[in-house]
This record gives C-alpha cells, sequence and structure tokens, in this order.
C-alpha cells in the first residue's frame, strides 16, 4: 500500500507542478550559472547508492568549495536559492526519485556516503527502508542551517549532534510507521512549511533532547 500510495502521488505531483518547475528553472537559469537541477550520490535502502535530485540552490561546483552541509549565511547559496530552500521547494524534484523507487514520500532523509560510515551499524536499521522526501528530523530540524550557523565547527556538530538525533528520530520513525502515520507526517511537514511555529523554532536552536555523543566511534 506504502509504495501504491508513493507512486500515484508522485505521478500526480510531478503532473500538476509542471507549471511551477518551469518558473523555477527560468528564475534559476536567470540568477546564476549553472544546471537547474543539483544531483548527489545519496545511499538508500540496503545501502544502495542512488542519484537524489533537488533544485540547484548554490553556486556552480559549490561541493569543492565548502563542507557537504550547509549553515545559515553560507555564501555559496544563491539569491533564489535561499528562498527555494526558506519553503523547502528545492526538495520538490525528489518526487521523481519516489517514482523511480529510489526513496518514499516518509522515510528517514537519506546521507552521504560519508556521514552514514560514521554510524554504518546504526544505519543497517534504518536503511531497511526507504529513505524519504520528509521524515520526523525533518519536521524537528527544518531550521538546521539556523542551527549550525552559530557553531565552530559546523561538520563536528552535525557528525557528532545533529546526525545521532536524527537516527534516533527515524528509529523511531521504522517503530511507529504505517499508512496514516505517513499521512499524519506529510500533512504536519506541509503545515510547517506554510506555518510555521515559531515556539518550534526556538526549540529548534536548542534541542533539548540531544546530547554531544563525543564517545560515538563510528565506521572508517
Amino acid at each position: 500500500m506504502k509504495r501504491l500510495f508513493d507512486i500515484l502521488s508522485s505521478f500526480i505531483g510531478l503532473l500538476f507542478l509542471q507549471p511551477l518547475f518551469a518558473v523555477i528553472a527560468i528564475m534559476i537559469k536567470v540568477d546564476s550559472a549553472g544546471p537547474v537541477f543539483f544531483r548527489q550520490g545519496r545511499v538508500g535502502k540496503n545501502f544502495r547508492r542512488f542519484i537524489i535530485y533537488k533544485f540547484r540552490t548554490m553556486v556552480l561546483d559549490a561541493e569543492t568549495k565548502g563542507l557537504h552541509i550547509t549553515s545559515g549565511g553560507d555564501n555559496r547559496i544563491t539569491r533564489v536559492g535561499g528562498i527555494l530552500r526558506r519553503f523547502k521547494i528545492d526538495e520538490l524534484p525528489q518526487l521523481y526519485n519516489v517514482l523511480k523507487g529510489d526513496m518514499s514520500l516518509v522515510g528517514p532523509r537519506p546521507e552521504v556516503r560519508k556521514y552514514v560510515e560514521w554510524y554504518k551499524h546504526d544505519y543497517e536499521r534504518i536503511l531497511s527502508v526507504r529513505p524519504g522526501i520528509t521524515d520526523l528530523s525533518s519536521i524537528a530540524f527544518r531550521n538546521e542551517e539556523g542551527i549550525l550557523q552559530g557553531v565552530g565547527d559546523p561538520e563536528h556538530y552535525y557528525v557528532h549532534v545533529l546526525l545521532p538525533a536524527k537516527m534516533r528520530l527515524a528509529q523511531e520513525y521504522i517503530q511507529h510507521a504505517s499508512f496514516f502515520y505517513d499521512v499524519k507526517l506529510i500533512l504536519k511537514t506541509l503545515w510547517e512549511v506554510i506555518f510555521p511555529s515559531r515556539c518550534s523554532q526556538k526549540q529548534d536552536l536548542h534541542p533539548p533532547d540531544i546530547v554531544p555523543s563525543q564517545d560515538r566511534g563510528g565506521s572508517t
């Protein structure tokens, strides 16, 4: 049922969003040099590599000019890219990944292999399901760039603090996963994108349930 829902929803979404995609493509091309879409290798179900699609929100060859993660105020983000990121519009091309079967509408967010290798044992269960466009961590840490903005070493904080928190939420999702739970998370995601809670944003900047995991070894 989940896969059927993914196929129908992604197909309908891609069909009706074509006019919006065309407008966004023009905006991206006018704003900065480079392709419309950003493509990157991610680790999917059963550790299978796949290419994720997003609207490009950063300058050309941004990956060679900084980290895999992005913090607030990153000068690699374009003007149009900042708008797309704010409203999560850059994620919409992932509907194609859902239609292909690389991803699901709801599931643990896919990571680059570099970060998966840090916690390979934990990811054995997380990657037993398809990664998704949204999940509990997407809602809880939708202001991730703001969280990382005031951190001295963003990548260290991401690997040792945010990523373990995301993995705990991924485990929680897998434990409670069901069709109706997925629908609930989709609706909650849409609500938070359109009507972000000020209270929740403050909590995002200081997540109360995160303890730095400096002693986590991970795989190297």
